[in-house]
């Protein structure tokens, strides 16, 4: 499978892991979810974010930074430090923050074996990544 390691990572990716206390209000909560993810989107440095809930309630955020001062950005965006503290105060019993840098990066994409073996190396020398 192609991959590359990424010799000198920039690229950030923030786990966070909540979970709502009982008796929140869910309607006030997904209303500064929704703007949370509307104002991440803004950074510059920004990549993506995908959310999934368990079964058991808790939710992950996956979010996607080109480096760390994007992070850092966001990190003190204003609005973003007044929902952490809403947060604490209104809406988890429990959360947590990981911040982790990528050393490694690869992909499987069905369309590049049905286009044979140089149509992979091609559309990763196109993106810039090694063909190794």
């Amino acid at each position: 499978m192609p991959y590359r390691n990424v010799k000198d990572p920039t690229e950030v990716v923030v786990i966070f892991k909540t979970h709502l206390r009982e008796g929140a209000d869910s309607e006030a909560y997904a209303k500064t979810s929704r703007r949370m993810h509307e104002l991440v989107e803004q950074i510059p440095g920004f990549i993506s974010i995908k959310a999934y809930t368990g079964e058991d309630g808790e939710e992950i955020d996956l979010v996607r930074f080109a480096n760390e001062d994007a992070l850092a950005v966001w990190k003190e965006q204003p609005e973003h430090r007044e929902a952490q503290r809403r947060g604490r105060e209104e809406f988890y019993d429990r959360y947590s923050v990981q911040a982790c840098k990528v050393v490694r990066d690869y992909e499987f994409r069905i369309e590049d074996l049905e286009r044979g073996p140089d149509a992979e190396r091609d559309r990763r020398k196109a993106q810039g990544r090694s063909t190794r």
